[in-house]
């Protein structure tokens, strides 16, 4: 079995975006050489996320408003007891998830019909990383 791994370094402009990064994971997919196999596509970070879905016009707004009231920013959570001010990025997390992993075959991602691969920042203006790991034949 061979391995490709490439990192994503990302630093939004606002403290939540949602960034399309499926022509990344097809490139790393192709320069790994991988014709069958998978690849995992995980956030380094436990404030940040890694989902599947459409690239439908008004969905990310769905998406974040739907988070939004499920783990509201500007509530007194415990966790902001620490120092930190950024709980409801941590529950955000645990939503979205942090990793997907997709299957490749014949040397590309296998997608179902028009799914993409999204980054999620939930605290953001920092560097954050995200790991590519393509593993097959």
């Amino acid at each position: 079995m061979k391995t490709h791994t490439e990192y994503l370094t990302f630093t939004t402009q606002r403290r939540r975006e949602y960034i399309n990064i499926t022509e990344a994971v097809e490139k790393a997919v192709k320069i790994s050489g991988i014709r069958e196999g998978m690849v995992l596509v995980a956030a380094m970070h436990i404030t940040a996320g890694v989902y599947i879905n459409d690239d439908e016009n008004g969905l990310l707004a769905d998406i974040d408003e739907w988070l939004e009231t499920m783990a509201p920013s500007g509530r007194d959570y415990r966790h902001h007891r620490t120092g930190e001010e950024n709980g409801d990025a941590h529950l955000k997390n645990l939503l979205v998830g942090h990793e997907v992993v997709i299957p490749v075959t014949a040397g590309r991602c296998d997608f179902g019909p028009w799914q993409q691969v999204y980054y999620a920042e939930f605290d953001g203006c920092r560097p954050k990383r995200v790991i590519l790991k393509v593993m097959g034949d």
